[in-house]
């Protein structure tokens, strides 16, 4: 009788859970070994990864997935590698002083088997980057990556079983109700990166376990130009930030709010960075391509109707090509687009930019307010006064002033969501953190008077519990 996956996904989650009850704490020197091999299977198989990748993307820059995938996993793992004795350690917690001399302290534990799902825009750092801190946490990983990025989910399953045993680390492949099946499992963790609408549906199969989850999701990150910014500046960094990975990137600038009456000058200086960026599109490997001909049609109809809805839409292209059958497109500024469209109501996803102009402050910080609270945040400018105000009165799940996007690769802090942008925060010690259970245990003295609380109650109680009412 054949094996269906469904079957192989149960057989590897007990194979773990097993492994896991035979090595419940594996060492300090097992967890750097995991790593190591991690890192090892980053650092061997490079060329690999980019060519699956760019098969799966008809067209993928090996460039950027070199920088944002590669280079990002490698010194998300160097650092858990230099950090990880430390984050093991035991940490001393203060004592009141009616329960001195014992001691408090909290164990950092690993929880067991993890689930992680990793969506098909960065397949590898979305991966990966999660698993870099459930090993460095002790524990069992399964991976389900993408159905849309066959050839590197195929790359990576193998890459992983020459690297790892199965009950360390293993890859699960199939399609959505793999998928479905996969976050139905009972794992003490699991990690979702993909849309807001399918992470509600991965926080309700979750809920029915019990099991805990962290959500990194998306939604619609805005960029703000302070009339204080250098707009030359400002717009190269937008220009480069919303156009990596043609823009199919979940902290991507999705729209720009502008100062009142500068639309004009900073669509010009946009055009002019895109074309430095990409002087030409169609047989150029900088510039990546739509994922899949859904995606490519999906946003084909937003600025469809946009354009017949009266919005100005402006097309980049610098040297005048035709992009033919590939699933390259075309850098497109959207102005005077109405909010009731689906383009300023939904994540966009692609090299898409509708630029809306604010009448002040206080306005642009009601329209970050009035839709879901995104996953990244942009501010440019040079006036503190309102960068503390856009800092302190709107809530975004990171944040980068002057430039975009760099806040995800810092290792010293979280990145993870908010509200409807995401739960949780993984990278460095966040992740480990997110893997593990603080465990809290508390050390009694011999020299404990707690016995004095016990019954029979009598004077010598209430003596003592006077004295604890007035020293607590």
């Amino acid at each position: 009788m054949l094996q269906t996956r469904q079957d192989v996904l149960g057989e590897r989650f007990q194979l773990q859970r097993a492994a896991f009850g035979t090595q419940p704490f594996p060492d300090l020197g097992v967890r750097k070994d995991r790593l190591m091999r991690l890192l090892a299977l980053t650092e061997r198989h490079e060329a690999e990864i980019c060519a699956a990748i760019d098969a799966d993307f008809g067209g993928r820059s090996a460039h950027e997935t070199r920088l944002a995938e590669l280079f990002v996993v490698r010194a998300g793992i160097r650092h858990a590698l230099a950090h990880l004795k430390g984050w093991m350690r035991e940490r001393r917690v203060a004592t009141t002083m009616p329960f001195l001399p014992g001691r408090n302290r909290l164990v950092p534990q690993p929880l067991g088997v993890v689930g992680i799902v990793s969506p098909w825009n960065y397949p590898f750092q979305l991966a990966v980057a999660p698993v870099t801190a459930a090993l460095a946490a002790g524990n069992r990983v399964l991976i389900k990556p993408s159905e849309l990025t066959p050839a590197f989910s195929e790359l990576l399953a193998k890459l992983v079983a020459e690297h790892f045993a199965t009950d360390e680390l293993s890859i699960i492949t199939g399609d959505a109700e793999m998928g479905k099946a996969f976050v139905s499992m009972p794992f003490d963790h699991l990690l979702f990166t993909g849309s807001t609408s399918v992470g509600r549906h991965v926080a309700i199969a979750a809920a029915a376990n019990l099991t805990p989850v962290t959500l990194e999701l998306g939604g619609k990150s805005p960029a703000i130009f302070d009339p204080s910014c250098d707009l030359d500046a400002a717009a190269a960094s937008i220009a480069y930030g919303k156009l990596l990975n043609a823009g199919q990137t979940c902290i991507a600038p999705d729209y720009l709010l502008v100062p009142k009456g500068q639309g004009d000058a900073v669509s010009a200086k946009l055009a002019t960075a895109i074309a430095r960026l990409y002087p030409t599109l169609r047989d150029n490997p900088d510039y990546t391509a739509i994922i899949s001909d859904r995606h490519h049609q999906r946003l084909r109809d937003m600025i469809a109707e946009a354009r017949d809805a009266g919005a100005d839409v402006t097309e980049i292209n610098p040297a005048g090509e035709e992009l033919g059958a590939s699933r390259k497109m075309l850098p497109t500024l959207v102005r005077n687009a109405s909010a009731n469209l689906r383009l300023m109501r939904e994540e966009i996803f692609g090299p898409v930019l509708p630029i809306v102009e604010y009448a002040g402050i206080d306005d642009a910080i009601d329209h970050v307010n009035g839709a879901d609270r995104p996953l990244a945040l942009y501010w440019f400018g040079r006036d503190s006064g309102n960068r503390q105000r856009m800092l302190h009165e709107t809530v975004a799940g990171g944040v980068t002033i002057n430039d975009c996007m760099l806040h995800l690769v810092q290792e010293n802090q979280p990145f993870g969501g908010v509200g409807a942008s995401g739960m949780g925060a993984y990278h460095g010690e966040w992740g480990f953190r997110t893997f593990s259970k603080e465990k809290p245990v508390f050390l009694q003295s011999r020299l404990s008077a707690g016995a004095m609380l016990r019954p029979p109650y009598g004077k010598t109680f209430e003596r003592f519990f006077s004295l604890l009412r007035h020293i607590t």
